[in-house]
């Protein structure tokens, strides 16, 4: 079964298209993560956060690319980020359109 994984933190910039180049290399990073289907980047400009939904292939992958990437933001300086892992149901999601 997939699974979703919801991370956001407080984050206060770049935004935009500086955010785009800063973050590339980390983009490409994330992209070979073991068990990751995809994600999408989230930021909130009015609020000071960004973060990610993600889905992985299994529990396993997910759990352990939040460990490792809480560790990560935590030492460029990210004082608190929130994981929430949740499970796929499949066929609700497609017949909603939903990219599983």
């Amino acid at each position: 079964m997939p699974y979703i994984l919801q991370i956001d933190f407080p984050y206060t910039g770049p935004w935009g298209e500086e955010m785009t180049k800063a973050m590339d290399a980390l983009a490409r990073s994330i992209a070979d993560e073991p068990g990751l289907i995809w994600k999408i980047w989230t930021a909130s400009e009015s609020t000071q956060e960004a973060g990610g939904i993600y889905l992985f292939e299994d529990a396993e992958s997910a759990q352990s690319y939040l460990a490792m990437h809480a560790a990560r933001l935590k030492g460029f300086g990210i004082p608190r980020v929130n994981g929430k892992l949740f499970g796929v149901n499949d066929a609700l999601s497609r017949i909603n359109r939903g990219p599983v």
